[in-house]
């Protein structure tokens, strides 16, 4: 295997080949280190690489596999995280000036179980700043505007923009990302990749920098180029923690890898194009409205699904989301303020002006919007929509009219997938065609808890439409 393939040989693969003693840790390591630095200047995929920290660890994997220890599931394979998630000893900075001399002394709970599992962090990827920003975009005033290894003047969108990147330009197999609103799909779809949030609570949520979040919408997630990848990280990630004080999902999870195999025949699935509120590009629907058949050919039952979500979720979803990132962050506002950039200042300044009453009211919403999916679930196993509304942009260009009619100014391009981090449920967004060069998303929603029906579904499509052979230009 030369050096290209073994770049995006899928990481299940590359822990295979560490455990036959076929390829080391250091072989891996050594070989992303590489990539980083001939790419990387060019991407700005990541925010700080840790190449010294990550050969030591390698060496260390190495030794454990010569030494002929059982080994864990990732053992020996390079990973990358969201830098949004502490890593004990490597520099975690939310993509602000605020954090950017911060080491912390401790990882939040997801980077533990990345380490039990056996992985090597080579590196933190870029995010908005706070990871939120107003455009649906990956840059802050660390490294800059994260690119799109399909075309360089175009978004990897946000807020995971740089795992995407990351991983469809080979610099490495397996990112660990998060997603509040689409910040794990909205990227994999931009980038070609495989981008999977799990249901609210799946994924515990514990430590890191700031003060302690509320968190309704938010799971940290896989993103890769393969669904096995996915549902590896995911089986290492998944299950309860004591610290985590979220009362929903504290049981084992069940065997997301075994569900894999299992075929689609009789899995009940609704398509809709736009959730009947969202305007969608008639080329990108048109795409993945042909993933929906591709599902139908393999045994799945697929018919339109007539939903109609209310219209202004974007406004009660924002009301929650930057009230609770008021709590975690407002203090910089005080302590700060000529730090934070004017995304992170703005939506800082909005969350503390909202009011309990205005909260309250935006919590009913989103409870009246769970009972509406839930009523729909009960017909549907999956449902199935385009990913974004759209394909790639140049950061400076984001559309404010898709298909004729004026979109909003923040949400317009993903009406698909910030409704499901209210509703909690599991969503996932697999390849599925490309326009004009660009990558075209199909987003798979499972009903809440249920990971392993949307990865079949997502298992299934992948064998009968492989895009593991496309390759963006720039790898």
């Amino acid at each position: 295997m030369n050096d290209h393939d073994l770049a995006f040989a899928p990481a299940w693969r590359q822990a295979e080949l560490v455990r036959r003693r076929d390829v080391s840790p250091v072989e891996l390591v050594t070989l992303y280190v590489r990539r980083i630095e001939r790419l990387d200047p060019t991407l700005r995929a990541f925010i700080t690489v840790c190449a010294d920290q990550a050969l030591a660890m390698a060496k260390e994997a190495e030794a454990h596999v010569l030494a002929g220890r059982d080994l864990p599931l990732l053992h020996g394979v390079p990973v990358s995280v969201k830098d949004l998630e502490a890593t004990r000893g490597i520099r975690t900075t939310l993509g602000s000036r605020v954090f950017r001399h911060t080491v912390p002394d401790s990882d939040t709970v997801v980077v533990e179980r990345v380490r039990r599992a056996g992985a090597i962090i080579i590196g933190k990827t870029s995010t908005p700043e706070l990871g939120v920003s107003l455009a649906a975009v990956t840059d802050n005033a660390l490294v800059g505007t994260c690119r799109n290894p399909w075309n360089l003047e175009c978004t990897t969108g946000g807020s995971s923009g740089g795992a995407a990147a990351a991983v469809a330009a080979g610099l490495c197999a397996l990112a660990v990302a998060t997603d509040g609103g689409g910040s794990i799909r909205i990227p994999a779809s931009f980038c070609g990749v495989v981008g999977l949030k799990p249901s609210q609570g799946r994924v515990p949520r514990a430590g890191g920098l700031g003060r302690a979040e509320p968190n309704q919408f938010s799971q940290s997630g896989p993103i890769s180029n393969d669904v096995r990848d996915a549902a590896l990280l995911l089986q290492a990630l998944a299950g309860p923690d004591p610290r985590d004080p979220s009362a929903e999902l504290r049981e084992a999870p069940s065997d997301f890898l075994g569900a894999l195999d299992r075929g689609i025949r009789g899995v009940r699935c609704g398509w809709s194009a736009d959730f009947g509120h969202g305007a969608i590009d008639p080329e990108v629907e048109a795409v993945a409205h042909q993933a929906a058949w591709v599902l139908e050919e393999l045994g799945a039952i697929v018919e339109e699904a007539g939903i109609r979500l209310a219209l202004g979720l974007a406004e009660h979803f924002w009301t929650i989301y930057g009230a609770n990132l008021s709590a975690a962050y407002g203090h910089l506002l005080d302590t700060q303020p000529t730090e934070l950039g004017d995304d992170a200042r703005t939506l800082l300044e909005r969350g503390r002006a909202i009011t309990g009453a205005q909260y309250a009211r935006s919590l009913r919403v989103v409870h009246e919007l769970r009972l509406q999916m839930d009523e729909t679930m009960r017909r549907y196993d999956l449902l199935l929509t385009p990913t974004t509304a759209v394909t790639a942009f140049p950061p400076e260009q984001r559309p404010r009219i898709i298909g004729g009619r004026q979109v909003d100014a923040v949400t317009g391009i993903y009406p698909c997938t910030f409704p499901i981090n209210m509703t909690g449920q599991p969503a996932m967004s697999v390849p599925c065609g490309m326009l004009r060069g660009l990558p075209v998303g199909v987003q798979l929603i499972g009903r809440r808890g249920d990971e392993a029906t949307v990865l079949r579904a997502a298992a299934a499509f992948e064998r009968a439409r492989p895009w593991n052979q496309w390759r963006p230009p720039l790898a």
